[in-house]
């Protein structure tokens, strides 16, 4: 297997298609795994270069994460505050302390980069 930089369009679709098979096999070889791993980095290279994708907006991601988790304004208490202040930091009249993201970061999982472009 011919392994070489995505410098180009082209590269990066023969990229694709050349680790599409190894992704429905059940059981891969060892230079088969070898291979998936480094095209497979080099294609989300390529991929960060050329298709960025912008972070989502600190308040959406607060808001998602309580979605998956179930969680209600009420249980942010201990994170950002009473449910006035979560309003407020909601509506963005009242900007994310440091403290307060850094509990979103330890509590719910929320990526720090994510959260400091408040």
């Amino acid at each position: 297997m011919n392994i070489k930089p995505i410098r180009t369009e082209q590269d990066y679709n023969q990229a694709l298609k050349a680790v599409e098979p190894l992704f429905n096999k059940e059981t891969l070889t060892v230079n088969e795994l070898d291979f998936l791993d480094v095209t497979t980095t080099l294609i989300e290279n390529y991929e960060a270069k050329h298709y960025p994708i912008d972070l989502p907006d600190p308040i959406e991601a607060i808001k998602f994460r309580m979605e998956q988790q179930g969680l209600e304004i009420k249980d942010l208490d201990n994170i950002i505050g009473k449910p006035n202040r979560v309003y407020e930091v909601f509506n963005k009249t009242r900007p994310l302390s440091l403290n307060m993201m850094k509990k979103l970061h330890s509590k719910l999982g929320i990526r720090a980069d994510i959260l400091l472009q408040a």
